[in-house]
């Protein structure tokens, strides 16, 4: 359908307000997860569930939502998924028990999952330009928002409690709902492709199962019966999964391109550093809120806290715009071991020496820059390394991978934590801190090694076929590195993969 001017304009408002509503709904996680744990009695790392379980729904939410607004009612995409993540910010408001709470939490996570659905909607109904423009102001603003969201939200927490933030989400859901409902299209032109439910489900019950068996294995033991047969179930799941994606016609994501070495380094790397990014985040933030009297807290508030996540996002969107400028004199090949080496030094040396405030500032920062030359580097990598045709269905396992290693790395952190907390105490000892951000900073380490081995000479290579491909590889690489990079200020994955081949062509 063809939109007028002001139409576009307000499409476009629209959409980058629904990105900021993401900002603000993933920031009502970290900051609050050490008051939650005092206000409910529970551990520090068993709090964490608030943040794991929305970055669970939202790592599996991605792909389905994806899928499903490649047809014509992507409205009814939008709308449903906004009713979900109001229901979720209502049941968080008024959980009677930390478990419903979790369960609230889960239910807004799916709201991770609409920027890519967002970007697609603007290419659908805009005019390649204008859709170019959408795409880059999206990016950006949603990677300002998460900035701005984080010490808002913490803001209205402590001013009115736990769960005033969290009507406060619902209140910013309910003019975004109406506003969808009124501006966007009930129907577009698109046909619809067909959908892997078979596929959906086999990996949401294999990755479910992954990510709850460690956050729980330390309660459970190694060897009994609920860890054994978890662990059981989800191998069971994702080899089905794999078998039944290599078979079927049309597939959640395709896996073949594993077979091409630059997509596989992108892949791996992106899952290492999505892990070590969730390990360092929820950690350092719990962190400086534990009181001083136990001898290695801050004692900050949550607005502090919250404060000290904005160099994260500043960071990232920095390291996005610098990137292609520190391609051209670095070259591709040492974009992503320096992203790993900025990430590594910042969490290493928080690990190791934490005496001031300043310090978490300075390592938030360094983080930032950090995964923001790494994924903006890593999709450049993608699209040098397939042909065009391809670059969509190659994109699509980097994308799951990224975001179901944001919440591997969440439930990582919790059982860290919960380990090193002696029982009848709800904090930790400074050691499960301490080996939260080693652990991240050896990820980063081998994520870099990986990136400079794993590729050998094909790195940054292209490998289309004929002058035509590679100047359209070249062409649009630096805006996609730079798009990618900001998005992943708010740990918002990179654009819908079914209409990324429409965008770069």
């Amino acid at each position: 359908m063809e939109l007028g001017s002001s139409e576009r304009r307000g499409l476009v408002s629209l959409l980058v307000f629904i990105g900021l509503l993401v900002a603000v709904v993933s920031s009502l996680g970290a900051p609050l997860i050490p008051g939650i744990a005092a206000r409910d009695h529970v551990t520090l790392g068993t709090a964490e569930w608030v943040l794991t379980a929305a970055l669970l729904t939202g790592a599996l939410a991605t792909p389905l939502l994806g899928r499903l607004a490649d047809g014509p009612h992507q409205r009814r995409v939008v709308v449903i998924t906004l009713l979900t993540v109001l229901a979720g910010c209502v049941l968080s408001a008024i959980a009677p028990t930390f478990q419903v709470l979790v369960v609230g939490r889960a239910l807004q996570g799916v709201g991770l999952g609409i920027l890519p659905v967002n970007m697609a909607i603007a290419r659908r109904l805009l005019p390649p330009r204008a859709a170019g423009r959408a795409i880059a102001t999206l990016s950006v603003s949603t990677a300002i928002g998460a900035g701005l969201g984080y010490p808002l939200t913490a803001a209205v927490a402590q001013l009115f409690g736990v769960r005033a933030a969290y009507w406060y989400g619902g209140a910013v859901v309910v003019v975004a709902l109406v506003w969808a409902w009124t501006a966007l299209p009930r129907r577009t032109s698109a046909q619809p492709r067909p959908f892997d439910g078979i596929g959906a489900l086999l990996l949401s019950i294999g990755v479910a199962g992954v990510v709850i068996w460690l956050s729980e294995v330390v309660g459970w033991g190694l060897t009994s019966l609920p860890s054994v047969g978890l662990v059981t179930l989800s191998v069971v799941m994702i080899a089905l999964w794999v078998r039944h994606e290599l078979a079927t016609t049309h597939p959640l994501v395709e896996l073949r391109h594993l077979r091409n070495r630059a997509v596989l380094t992108a892949d791996v790397t992106g899952f290492l550093m999505s892990m070590a990014m969730y390990l360092v985040i929820p950690v350092l933030v719990e962190f400086i809120q534990i009181p001083v009297s136990t001898g290695y807290g801050f004692g900050a508030s949550v607005v502090t806290s919250g404060f000290v996540l904005m160099p994260l996002s500043v960071g990232t969107l920095v390291a996005s715009r610098l990137v292609g400028r520190v391609e051209q004199r670095l070259g591709m090949r040492a974009l992503i071991p320096l992203g790993g080496g900025l990430f590594c030094v910042g969490a290493a040396s928080f690990g190791l020496v934490h005496r001031s405030l300043w310090e978490a500032f300075v390592t938030m920062g360094l983080v930032g820059l950090g995964v923001g030359f790494t994924f903006a580097a890593l999709p450049g990598l993608i699209i040098r390394s397939v042909p065009h045709q391809e670059t969509g269905s190659a994109t699509g396992l980097y994308q799951l991978l990224r975001n179901v290693g944001l919440s591997t790395g969440s439930a990582l952190s919790t059982a860290i934590l919960r380990f090193t907390t002696p029982a009848g105490h709800l904090l930790p000892d400074l050691g499960g801190f301490q080996i939260a951000m080693l652990v991240a900073a050896g990820m980063c380490i081998a994520a870099a090694a990986l990136s400079w081995i794993l590729p050998g000479a094909t790195l940054g290579t292209s490998a289309h076929s004929g002058h035509t491909d590679a100047a359209w590889t070249e062409a649009q690489t630096a805006a996609v590195m730079a798009e990618e990079g900001a998005l992943e200020a708010t740990g918002a994955m990179f654009v819908d993969d079914t209409d990324l081949e429409s965008e770069l062509d």
